[in-house]
């Protein structure tokens, strides 16, 4: 495989997040003491991205304080390459659909997130009162349901999630970094595969490098093994990437990560390769552009 082999045309980069510990307020993640606390902006992704043809990014919530969706609404809106963001909003919050509603007007909001993290658990919650329910609305406003942090047990949570209300696009994230003990491989495996034949199920791949006993794993054939049931279960017109920026840090620096994904989509079709970089992204969030720039 050649160097001319690999895409190289502009990239929307579907996973990124912005922070600010700096704030009065500070920030629940990341907490202090971790590695990547501090600050993480729009100036500082773009010094890193321009040069890999990332023409625009979507932005993923990573506080679960209600309030911290209007401030990152504002970075957002500061940064013209930025298509949108995703947010966060409990459905058990008595200001969720006052919440909802307020941003369902801003073009710049595509949905919002919720997974097995800040104690939350989709399997249960949806059996709770109020949570198919605020689903259906969100389903209604057009917008997207991110997952987060997969396990058996969200991909389980996702299933029925997504067979309550049918018409809600759900965005799988960090699946090839998907935590399974070995012995319950084969039967998440197979609930990806169920899930994947809901047609409004999207497979976001990020979170692909991952380190070894000698530091980052460098050798595509690796990377292209561990994917290959994602490719099978979503096909070429439901998995696009994403650069999970500044997480990925704790992994690989952004220039790193960005070429072994180049590396890894190497084989492929050039046309397939560009739907995974650019296109497929503007149908997992109805975006109204294919290249980037607002």
């Amino acid at each position: 495989m050649t160097a001319v082999d690999r895409y190289t045309g502009p990239i929307i980069d579907s996973h990124i997040h912005l922070f600010d510990a700096s704030r009065d307020e500070g920030i629940p993640w990341p907490e202090p003491g971790h590695p990547l606390h501090g600050v993480a902006l729009a100036a500082d992704y773009w010094a890193l991205a321009e040069k890999h043809r990332i023409t625009g990014a979507i932005v993923v919530e990573a506080s679960h304080w209600r309030l911290d969706n209007f401030w990152l609404l504002e970075r957002v809106r500061q940064s013209p390459h930025l298509l949108g963001f995703i947010g966060n909003l409990s459905p058990f919050d008595a200001a969720f659909h006052d919440d909802l509603s307020r941003l369902e007007r801003e073009p710049l909001f595509l949905g919002l997130r919720y997974g097995n993290l800040w104690q939350r658990d989709v399997l249960d919650d949806q059996t709770r009162p109020g949570f198919i329910e605020a689903m259906q609305r969100l389903a209604a406003t057009g917008r997207t349901l991110d997952s987060a942090n997969p396990d058996p047990r969200l991909i389980k949570g996702l299933i029925r999630l997504s067979d309550a209300v049918p018409t809600l696009r759900i965005v799988v994230d960090h699946l090839p970094s998907a935590s399974v003990p070995g012995e319950h491989w084969a039967d998440f495996q197979r609930d990806v595969l169920a899930l994947a034949e809901r047609p409004n199920v999207f497979a976001k791949l990020a979170e692909i490098p991952q380190q070894g006993n000698e530091g980052l794993v460098t050798d595509p054939a690796f990377y292209r093994d561990r994917l290959a049931y994602l490719w099978d279960a979503f096909g070429e017109d439901r998995c696009f990437f994403g650069s999970d920026w500044p997480n990925s840090n704790s992994v690989a620096d952004f220039d790193s990560t960005v070429n072994l994904v180049r590396h890894c989509m190497a084989d492929k079709p050039l046309a397939v390769q560009e739907k995974f970089f650019l296109r497929n992204v503007a149908h997992a969030y109805s975006l109204p552009v294919l290249q980037g720039a607002r």
